[in-house]
């Protein structure tokens, strides 16, 4: 376990093309190459321990993985059983979508992980998956990994799921690629894209519309991926964040995935004051640029819509609001609850020893801005809370405990806090 320093920064001005690669995008790159036919190329791939998890099970799974530390080629040659237990590490998103991925592959697969991955909720998956036919098992009736998958034939489905959750609508689009009939999935309000625009990009059939999606069995394999993968929209928010909270400051962040179900939490940013501007400049899988932020005052806003589409970043979003003139609140983001902490609790109680007044819900929060002060904080296991508190240090100095588990998504985010501000490493 690692604690670092951070000392409080001068006003700057931050640009960088080196923003983590986008670890859905990664993930999904890995996964998707093995329903294709031929060689798929991958540049700028995610080399994080949870996406290079996923390029190891891809390889157990039969294809072929080269990498020569710039350009990942995958060739597959069908899923094959594999000979040892899958390990994902900290991925949730590795998990849930090789459940679905897996669920019509001849063979059995267990899956495993870390001990905070083994803690979390896998029935929203489990569930609807099993529904359609899919022989998944694990520990608390399925719902608690290391999970059991025999691959078989699938039904055809209508689902309606409770949730709206890019990991369980990718997870049944996976399953649907091979069901015995089409398909179709409708979600409360729309979560992110990237699993239909991929793979509609290499030729499956999937339309959706408003919030249903309908997806064709596969009649052969997919065209193979020709993919540069973008800088993550969720790594570059630290950077949008502490530009939004440093007088005189500003952050351009270069290559980033321009997709809406990516950028709320800047947009979100914008309500509260901050400049912030877009340049689309490539459109192939979907949109990508840059995103220049601003430092101005910012003020209170209440966040209760397209929760789904900045999930991620709340965590950074509370630290923004925490030095917002006035009270903000976020609401039905219980979601929150089932990340690799329960991000709910662990947010406020580190902004709590920070001097902030806040409140915690069943479905969010409530943050009252003022001035953030000094204090030893826990990450509690989880990247974006360490990153996060990291981030509120370049403000006021901060003492965060357990940051090796950034690693597990932005493994450069020290080598560029660095160009900030002051981080001091303890053992």
């Amino acid at each position: 376990m690692s604690r670092v320093r951070i000392a409080p920064a001068e006003t700057f001005a931050f640009r960088s093309d080196r923003i983590a690669a986008d670890k859905s995008i990664s993930h999904r790159s890995a996964m998707f190459a093995t329903l294709a036919e031929g060689k798929s190329v991958v540049r700028n791939f995610l080399r994080g321990e949870d996406t290079m998890n996923t390029l190891r099970i891809v390889e157990a799974l039969g294809a072929e993985v080269e990498d020569d530390g710039d350009v990942i080629t995958i060739v597959s040659r069908g899923i094959q059983e594999p000979g040892d237990v899958l390990d994902c590490g900290n991925s949730g998103t590795g998990m849930r979508l090789f459940c679905g991925l897996l669920a019509s592959a001849e063979g059995h697969f267990v899956l495993t992980g870390d001990e905070y991955l083994r803690r979390r909720p896998m029935k929203r998956v489990t569930a609807p998956l099993r529904s359609i036919g899919a022989m998944l098992d694990g520990r608390n009736n399925g719902d608690l990994a290391p999970l059991s998958v025999r691959g078989g034939s699938l039904k055809a489905f209508d689902y309606k799921s409770p949730v709206a959750s890019a990991q369980v609508k990718s997870a049944m689009i996976l399953a649907a690629l091979r069901a015995d009939g089409p398909c179709y999935f409708e979600e409360p309000e729309l979560s992110r894209d990237h699993t239909e625009r991929m793979l509609s990009g290499m030729g499956a059939q999937i339309k959706t519309e408003n919030l249903r999606t309908e997806v064709q069995p596969l009649t052969g394999l997919l065209q193979p991926l020709d993919i540069r993968v973008p800088a993550d929209p969720s790594s570059a928010f630290f950077f949008a964040v502490a530009a939004a909270i440093t007088p005189g400051s500003s952050a351009v962040i270069e290559g980033v995935t321009l997709n809406p179900t990516r950028i709320e939490a800047f947009k979100a940013l914008e309500r509260m004051g901050a400049d912030i501007r877009y340049e689309v400049t490539d459109e192939r899988y979907e949109p990508i640029g840059n995103i220049e932020v601003r430092y101005r005052p910012l003020k209170a806003i209440v966040v209760e819509e397209n929760i789904a589409w900045l999930i991620d970043e709340l965590p950074a979003l509370a630290i923004a609001m925490a030095t917002a003139e006035g009270t903000s609140e976020v609401r039905n983001a219980e979601e929150l609850r089932v990340k690799e902490s329960d991000r709910i609790t662990t947010v406020m109680t580190n902004l709590q020893k920070c001097g902030i007044a806040c409140e915690e819900f069943k479905d969010g929060y409530r943050i009252t801005g003022g001035e953030l002060q000094m204090a030893g904080v826990d990450s509690f296991g989880d990247h974006r809370i360490a990153m996060s508190f990291i981030v509120a240090g370049l403000r006021c100095g901060m003492e965060v405990e357990d940051v090796d588990c950034i690693q597990t998504s932005f493994p450069n985010f020290f080598e560029l806090i660095n160009a900030i501000g002051e981080v001091h490493h303890e053992d």
